[in-house]
């Protein structure tokens, strides 16, 4: 019969000091993301506007935020392109593109 490797001796002795060390992250959930007022009221305007307007609420969400545009208001035009990305990044980015706001539409996707 052979001894153990000390690979296998290594992490039996990880694997046992595991169990005795508390955990890291103590009373959080892994998937809690904490709070976020301004991303919770832009998720649900977002799911407002898919519960009254379906699979058409990009489009109009789009809409709105084309109106705040030319009606020169900055800041709704920021709120409806940002729940425009929310529902349909696709369209959020075509109209940043159309409205030339870059730095709201196509710089603000992940990389792939």
């Amino acid at each position: 019969m052979s001894s153990p490797s000390r690979a296998a001796t290594a992490a039996k002795a990880v694997s046992s000091l595991a169990l005795l060390l508390p955990p890291t992250h103590p009373g959080g959930a892994a998937n809690d993301n904490g709070v976020d007022p301004q991303g919770d009221a832009l998720l649900r305007a977002a799911l407002r506007m898919f519960a009254e307007y379906g699979l058409g609420a990009g489009h109009r969400a789009q809409g709105e935020a084309e109106a705040a545009f030319f009606a020169g208001e900055r800041e709704r035009y920021r709120w409806w392109l940002a729940v425009t990305r929310t529902l349909d990044r696709k369209l959020a980015v075509e109209l940043a593109g159309r409205m030339g706001s870059h730095r709201f539409g196509s710089q603000a996707l992940p990389a792939r």
